[in-house]
């Protein structure tokens, strides 16, 4: 099974500031240029699933209109994670000791207060993870987060205790990669 994980484009919003699931629009141009470039790099027979947020539905009909063959989704479990009362701030006003909290109980802690743990996500995207049909064909048009946490659940991790155990690299602003599972 080879399960394909885009990136949105770079959503409109001034850099640094805690985003999660804010619904927000994409740069336009930048959705336009991964659409052309995904609907070239992807064989045919796919299944695309996109996470309902607007900056990732905008990337799914740009697709849609140069790629009639997809058969597309939305679904929720696809969505970045949310952090809760940090949403829409800048990282830096965030209290230092907020933060702290954070990654000293990475695993458990509610992300500004009333969001998700990060066992909370890594549930969630393991829902629809877990549902992929052996064999299938699958796109996720999606967020930094659940494309790290799809990365760990394709080794096995189904936890992350700490937050040195949590992916740094994730692929750009409308780019992707491949897992092949």
């Amino acid at each position: 099974m080879t399960l394909w994980l885009i990136r949105h484009a770079q959503p409109l919003l001034e850099p640094g500031i805690c985003y999660g699931q804010l619904d927000m629009a994409a740069d336009a141009q930048g959705t336009l240029d991964c659409a052309h470039a995904l609907a070239k790099a992807l064989p045919q027979g796919f299944f695309a699933v996109t996470s309902p947020l607007q900056r990732c539905e905008q990337l799914a009909q740009d697709l849609r209109g140069l790629r009639p063959d997809l058969t597309f989704k939305t679904d929720d479990n696809l969505q970045e994670m949310d952090f809760g009362q940090w949403e829409g701030r800048p990282w830096d006003a965030i209290p230092r000791v907020e933060l702290e909290a954070w990654t000293e109980n990475f695993a458990n802690y509610a992300a500004g207060n009333t969001g998700e743990s990060v066992s909370q996500f890594m549930a969630r995207v393991a829902v629809y993870y877990d549902s992929l049909q052996p064999g299938s064909q699958t796109l996720w048009i999606t967020h930094a987060g659940v494309i790290r946490a799809a990365t760990l659940l394709a080794r096995g991790v189904r936890q992350v205790m700490q937050a040195n155990q949590w992916p740094q690299d994730a692929p750009g602003y409308g780019q992707w990669c491949k897992l092949d599972i």
